[in-house]
């Protein structure tokens, strides 16, 4: 039963969108058969593909790199209490930064670059990985590295069997959430600032008033976050919670 809500929730959602388009018709709000239409006609017209190629590029780096500064300071945040103590502000100031402000500052001081924008990414970003690993860390169970201790296994071993495991289901959280929130801020950095991809395209769009053209550019990425969390995230978190419910 729960698979099957699941599996109708999104047709759901457009079937209530299309009823609403037919009740409120106006060109402001177009039904999902017209957005599915304009994403096909800007797919084909060769504008679609290359504007997400090129904000999936940047997303892209900016996930990788604050995934991984962000998991290896948690790491340390969550091992050595003094310096979690230490740096404690530092990320209260980092989770609450406005990503507009981060944005403006790093585009006045680096230019309207690449590198501005992914940098500015990351410095969003790393302080919400870090914190999710960091609780990560401190829920490690003791009675595990005790068995560890007991057992005499090397640190190689150690981590394959007693860390990583406990760890995995808070990096995938802070991946999923980075997932939602990532690609968001690198739409609003190219309004900003860019010469190309989705956000600069949505802010093209909007001089036009073209509703159809925003959902269908919305549209396409939310396919692809989809696709990203049903093929990928969900798999492999269910195989990593294995050893919760089996852990022989």
């Amino acid at each position: 039963m729960e698979r099957l809500l699941e599996i109708v929730s999104l047709p759901l959602l457009l079937l209530l969108w299309q009823i609403l388009a037919m009740v409120f018709t106006h060109r402001l709000f177009p039904s999902p058969i017209d957005v599915a239409q304009t994403m096909w006609d800007l797919a084909a017209g060769g504008r679609l593909l290359p504007d997400l190629a090129k904000t999936l590029a940047r997303a892209g780096a900016g996930f990788v790199l604050a995934m991984a500064l962000g998991t290896a300071l948690g790491i340390v945040l969550g091992r050595v209490r003094w310096l979690d103590r230490l740096f404690s502000g530092w990320l209260l100031v980092g989770l609450n930064l406005p990503a507009i402000v981060v944005a403006i500052v790093l585009y006045i001081w680096l230019g309207l670059t690449e590198t501005a924008l992914v940098l500015a990414v990351v410095i969003n970003k790393m302080p919400l990985v870090a914190t999710t690993i960091r609780e990560g860390v401190r829920s490690f169970l003791p009675e595990y590295e005790e068995l560890a201790q007991a057992l005499r296994l090397p640190l190689g071993r150690k981590l394959g069997r007693v860390y990583l495991p406990q760890l995995l289901p808070f990096v995938l959280a802070a991946a999923r959430t980075g997932l939602s929130l990532i690609w968001k801020i690198v739409l609003v950095f190219e309004v900003l600032g860019s010469d190309g991809g989705m956000g600069y395209r949505v802010g093209v769009l909007f001089q036009f008033f073209d509703i159809a053209g925003i959902l269908a550019y919305t549209t396409a990425f939310i396919l692809v976050v989809l696709l990203l969390e049903h093929g990928l995230l969900r798999p492999l978190e269910r195989r990593v919670l294995r050893w919760r419910a089996d852990p022989a």
